[in-house]
C-alpha cells in the first residue's frame, strides 16, 4: 500500500452527495431488530469499491488487500480493533519493558496455516526479520529499530536499538504479518494466512470470495463464506443490494438512502473513520513552491460547503484526525476568505494562474466541481484529470508527476508521510521530521502527543497540502446481517463478529 499510508486511495469510495437523514450513528457491529438465529451455512455478500490489482500484501499498494485481507486472511502477532485498541492475536500475551527496549510476545500454541503447516516460532522470527531485510516489501521501514528477534520456546523478543512508541500498532498492520518461512504460495494470486477465513476464489474484475477456516485456531467464523464484490457505481451497487444480491455496502452514497431502506430490508450506519481527504501539492518546483500560493489556494476552499455537500464528517484543517493521536484543532490556520485569497495571489506576483488536479475517477465529480467553483472565484484555473487508480498510482504516488492531487487517506496515525520527504506530497521540514522522530521516541503517551501536535501545526503552517474533510464512516447492512464492523471500515473489515440469518 502507499507505506503506512496505504494510501487509501486505494479505499476509493466513489464520492457523492451524502445525505444522513434516517441514519442510525451505530458504531459497534450488533444484531439487528429483526434478526433469527444465525445461519452457519449462510454467504455475505459485501460492496466494495475497488479490488486489488494482485494479493501480494506483502508489497503491493492498495488499501483494499487490508480490508479484505488483514484480520480474516493474515494476521500479526497483535491485532487491532475499529477503535484503536491493540490487542493480542498470534500471541497470547505481550509485554514491553520498562525502558522501552524489550517487547516479549508468548505465541499461541496450536496454530495452523491455511495449508496444515504448523505455525512456529521460527515463523515468526522469519516474517519480521525478511520484511526488515527487505524494502520492497510493504512497511519495512516501520521496523528500523529493532535490532534482532529471537525465539525461545514459545517465547518471541524484539529488542530495539532505541524506543519506538509506534512499534505495537505497525505490529498491527503489514509490518506484523506472520508468513510460513520458505512458503512457495503465489502470493500474486493466493494466499496461505492464519485467519478465521481462507482465500476460495479471486475473480479478476468482479470478486474475491473467503470461506471459513474450520481449522482455525480461535471462535470460528459465523457465516460460511464472505464475497467482497467490487462494484464501482453507487447507483449499481444499490441495484445489486435492492436486488437481493448485496448485503452490506460500504462506500454508500447516502443520497440513495431513501432508495436502500424504503423497503425495510436495509439500514443505513455512519461510524467515526481517520479517512483524510489530502489534496496534495506539489511544491517541488513552480509557483506551489511559494506557500503564499498554497496558502491562497486554502484560503479559497470553502470547507463548510463540502462538508455539507457530502453531507457526513467534519472539517479538518490539519493532518491528524480526532481519532488519532496528536490531534489538535487547527481552524485557527486558515479560513475561508476568497478576498483574501487574490490578495495572497497578488503579493506572490502570480496571476492568470492554471493547475492541474490529478485525481482518481472513483471520486466521482462533488468535490471536483466545489474546488473548480472555488478557485474560480479567485481567479485560479483549475482543470480537472480523472484518471483510473493504477494510473494515479504511477504517476502520482511513484513518479510524482501532478501538481495537485486529491485522494482519501483512510489508514490511522499516518503522520509519518508528513515527515517523509521522499513521500508523493513532496513536503521536507527539518523540525518536523526532528519532532516526529522524538514522538517516537517517547516513553509515554501524552509526551508522544504533544510532540505531535507541534509537527501538525508546523505542516498546517506551512500550507503543506489542504484537508478538505475528515470522512465519516457510511455502510448500508442488511436487517438480516449483524456484527458488520462500522468505525473505519475503510482501513480495515473484521469479519469475525459477522453473522447471517434467514429473517
Amino acid at each position: 500500500m502507499l507505506r503506512r499510508t496505504t494510501v487509501t486511495a486505494a479505499a476509493l469510495l466513489a464520492a457523492g452527495t451524502l445525505l444522513l437523514a434516517g441514519c442510525t450513528g451505530s458504531t459497534e457491529p450488533g444484531p439487528s431488530a429483526t434478526m433469527g438465529a444465525p445461519d452457519p451455512d449462510a454467504s455475505v455478500n459485501i460492496r466494495l469499491v475497488l479490488e486489488p490489482s494482485n494479493l501480494d500484501i506483502r508489497q503491493t499498494a492498495g488499501i483494499s488487500l487490508d480490508q479484505t485481507l488483514i484480520d480474516n486472511v493474515y494476521q500479526g502477532l497483535v491485532a487491532r480493533t475499529a477503535e484503536g485498541e491493540i490487542v493480542d492475536a498470534l500471541a497470547s500475551a505481550h509485554e514491553v519493558s520498562a525502558d522501552g527496549l524489550t517487547y516479549t510476545f508468548t505465541l499461541r500454541e496450536g496454530v495452523t496455516f491455511h495449508d496444515g503447516q504448523p505455525l512456529t516460532p521460527q515463523d515468526v522470527v522469519s516474517s519480521l526479520t525478511t520484511r526488515q531485510a527487505t524494502a520492497e516489501w510493504a512497511d519495512s521501514e516501520r521496523l528500523a529499530n529493532v535490532t534482532s528477534v529471537t525465539a525461545d520456546g514459545q517465547k518471541i523478543v524484539l529488542t530495539l536499538s532505541q524506543p519506538d512508541s509506534s512499534l505495537l500498532w505497525n505490529l498491527t498492520g503489514r509490518a506484523g504479518i506472520i508468513l510460513k518461512e520458505g512458503d512457495t504460495v503465489d502470493y500474486n494470486t493466493a494466499a496461505n494466512g492464519t485467519g478465521p477465513f481462507r482465500l476460495a476464489n479471486w475473480r479478476q474484475g468482479a470478486s474475491l470470495t473467503l470461506e471459513r477456516n474450520e481449522a482455525y485456531w480461535g471462535d470460528a467464523a459465523q457465516v460460511a463464506d464472505v464475497t467482497f464484490d467490487f462494484i464501482p457505481d453507487n447507483q449499481a451497487a444499490i441495484n445489486a443490494a435492492l436486488a437481493g444480491e448485496i448485503d452490506v455496502v460500504v462506500g454508500f452514497d447516502a443520497n440513495l438512502a431513501d432508495q436502500v431502506e424504503g423497503g425495510g430490508d436495509f439500514v443505513v450506519e455512519t461510524g467515526s473513520a481517520t479517512d483524510k481527504s489530502v489534496l496534495a501539492m506539489n511544491s517541488s518546483s513552480g509557483p506551489l513552491a511559494d506557500v503564499r500560493v498554497r496558502e491562497a489556494i486554502r484560503t479559497a476552499i470553502d470547507h463548510d460547503a463540502i462538508v455539507e455537500a457530502v453531507g457526513a464528517g467534519q472539517t479538518l484543517y490539519g493532518p491528524i484526525p480526532e481519532a488519532d493521536p496528536g490531534y489538535e484543532d487547527l481552524s485557527d490556520v486558515v479560513s475561508y476568505d476568497p478576498e483574501a485569497a487574490r490578495a495572497l495571489l497578488s503579493e506572490a506576483g502570480v496571476s492568470d494562474l492554471a493547475l492541474t488536479l490529478t485525481i482518481p475517477s472513483a471520486y466521482g465529480t462533488t468535490l471536483p466541481q466545489i474546488l473548480v467553483s472555488n478557485f474560480n472565484d479567485v481567479g485560479i484555473d483549475l482543470r480537472v484529470n480523472p484518471v483510473d487508480f493504477g494510473t494515479w498510482l504511477s504517476d502520482v504516488y511513484t513518479n510524482k508527476d501532478y501538481e495537485l492531487s486529491v485522494v482519501n487517506h483512510a489508514e490511522p496515525r499516518d503522520f509519518e508521510n508528513w515527515a517523509n520527504p521522499d513521500y508523493y506530497f513532496t513536503y521536507d521540514n527539518a523540525e518536523v521530521q526532528d519532532l516526529y522522530a522524538q514522538s517516537l521516541l517517547a516513553t509515554d503517551e501524552q509526551s508522544a502527543d504533544d510532540l505531535l501536535k507541534k509537527a501538525a501545526r508546523i505542516v498546517s503552517e506551512d500550507h503543506a497540502a489542504d484537508w478538505l474533510y475528515n470522512w465519516a464512516s457510511v455502510v448500508a447492512v442488511a436487517t438480516n446481517v449483524s456484527g458488520m464492523p462500522v468505525d473505519n471500515v475503510n482501513a480495515r473489515i473484521n469479519l469475525a463478529e459477522i453473522a447471517k440469518s434467514d429473517g
